[in-house]
């Protein structure tokens, strides 16, 4: 823990800085030594202002109270930092769950997808009559297809023609006699 004060108009005692230090490291539990608070304490009219700022991993939580008495301000503070910190980490954990229960079901669809081996994703084309060679020159201007189902006007029957994993040369399926 790396403990900081700042006194506006105010002169911080030694007693001061064991209370406030004593009370800090009561955030030892969530978050162990690795962590650092500034403590800006002062006097604003009557009231006695404690403001205690905890930074950790780049999160920061903040807390400003005043009071008449600068020992409950801290003690307001402390409570205040803990209740942020405590929903920060049910926020944390059950964003976790979340994503691990999504992960798992995840799973559990690829598992079943190799199970039972379903048709699960239908594209439709239009089959237009071309030539292959026709039908060549569509598929190379169009660079997201892979491949170009067409009726083949000199046979009458559905052809496929493909781009080879070369990405210069073409194939074709054609129907057996």
């Amino acid at each position: 823990m790396n403990l900081n004060f700042a006194g506006k108009d105010f002169e911080i005692t030694d007693a001061i800085k064991n209370y406030v230090n004593e009370k800090v490291s009561k955030l030892e539990k969530y978050f162990g030594d690795n962590y650092d608070v500034v403590a800006t304490l002062g006097i604003e009219g009557n009231e006695q202002v404690a403001e205690l700022r905890v930074t950790v991993n780049g999160q920061v939580f903040k807390a400003v109270t005043a009071s008449k008495d600068l020992y409950s301000s801290i003690d307001k503070d402390i409570d205040i930092l803990e209740g942020q910190i405590r929903k920060n980490k049910s926020k944390r954990d059950k964003t976790n769950m979340t994503e691990s229960i999504r992960l798992k079901e995840a799973s559990q669809l690829d598992d079943d997808e190799d199970v039972e081996s379903e048709v699960i994703k239908t594209l439709y084309y239009s089959i237009k009559p071309l030539t292959a060679e026709d039908a060549k020159l569509i598929l190379q201007g169009d660079p997201k297809n892979k491949f170009l189902p067409f009726i083949n006007v000199e046979t009458d029957q559905v052809n496929v023609i493909y781009k080879l994993k070369d990405g210069k040369n073409f194939g074709l399926v054609e129907p057996e006699a």
